[in-house]
């Protein structure tokens, strides 16, 4: 068990003080999927102290090609995510102190855990942009660096959010995204994840060892199908009146006007979902994108329908959408993200 280490401490910038901070620092994941899972069984196998992993759905077959922690097993029984993760995570390091949490990754949990439990470091390894947007206010006003990542197709992204010292992603985007390609319309293949979680993990090293120094610094993006990298600072881009991070912060994304909005609607086994935020659709491009995926697609010139085995998908021009098939809120917002991202 002595050695278990010991690759690791031979490496300078770690030494053995390094490891024995690694050791000492709190970790939290936001996600279980491709990205998540990646971080976390390199985390712990570098010796992490805590490790929390927050997510809300169950392992599936269609994971298996990329979540590295799960099984067949985890599938059949549709174990959630968080569950089985911490159950191989104990397998790889039982020395490591691992925490899951089913459920979604709200303001008022991500609030709780950065209060309560003072997480070191956070890594994004959500599917939606809303989610991260929650990450981004809650870094702010509690001070905890986070770790951007996102990946779809054979690209790839992350950047390092420091508070007070770089832009945050307010600054970076302005206005929340209105959405794109996912995993489930573009596809993802491994090496793009395992790219990502490279660089999240890295970075995640230097902050837990205090080698602030060594952080990039830039936004990095990548396409490892079509050989293309490219690496930019964006520290122009931080802005003294941004409402996240400027000097009056009011935290907008921790309000409830700016959270998403969901209805079970009344005797139709339906749920209503409108988004944080202003989005407005160009229904015949998204309508083109499902169809392409070889789905269902039914479209008028106010809404965009799509079926999806035991569900159906209605999106309207302004954002809003009904998930058909199901009363469950939180199974719907997982097929809301999954499919508008």
């Amino acid at each position: 068990m002595n050695e278990r280490y010991s690759r690791q401490e031979l490496f300078a910038p770690i030494g053995k003080e390094g490891q024995a901070n690694i050791s000492a620092k709190h970790v939290l994941i936001v996600g279980a999927g491709a990205l998540g899972t990646g971080n976390a069984e390199a985390l712990v196998r570098a010796g992490v102290g805590k490790l929390t992993m927050i997510d809300r759905d169950y392992v599936e077959w269609s994971n298996l090609q990329r979540q590295q922690l799960y099984s067949e097993d985890d599938a059949k029984a549709r174990l959630p995510k968080a569950i089985a993760a911490k159950q191989r995570l104990a397998q790889v390091n039982s020395e490591v102190e691992v925490e899951a949490i089913v459920g979604d990754a709200n303001v008022d949990e991500l609030q709780r855990i950065a209060a309560e439990t003072k997480p070191d470091v956070i890594i994004d390894a959500t599917d939606n942009f809303e989610t991260r947007m929650i990450i981004n206010d809650v870094s702010c006003k509690y001070g905890i660096p986070w770790i951007y990542g996102a990946c779809v197709g054979s690209y790839g992204i992350s950047y390092t959010f420091i508070p007070r010292k770089t832009p945050c992603l307010h600054c970076l985007l302005e206005t929340m995204p209105v959405g794109g390609l996912t995993c489930d319309t573009a596809g993802i293949i491994s090496p793009a994840v395992q790219m990502v979680v490279a660089y999240q993990v890295a970075e995640a090293l230097k902050l837990l060892v205090g080698d602030e120094q060594s952080l990039r610094g830039k936004l990095v993006s990548f396409d490892v199908w079509n050989n293309q990298h490219t690496a930019i600072r964006v520290d122009q881009v931080k802005k003294e009146d941004c409402p996240s991070c400027g000097t009056n912060p009011t935290y907008p994304y921790l309000s409830y006007e700016m959270q998403t909005k969901t209805a079970v609607l009344c005797g139709r086994n339906s749920v209503q979902i409108r988004p944080a935020g202003k989005r407005e659709y160009d229904l015949p491009q998204l309508a083109d994108l499902f169809a392409k995926q070889g789905l269902r697609v039914e479209t008028n010139p106010y809404l965009v329908s799509v079926s999806l085995g035991e569900h159906r998908l209605v999106v309207f021009r302004d954002g809003r959408a009904l998930v058909h098939g199901t009363k469950d809120i939180q199974e719907a917002k997982t097929i809301y993200h999954r499919y508008l991202g």
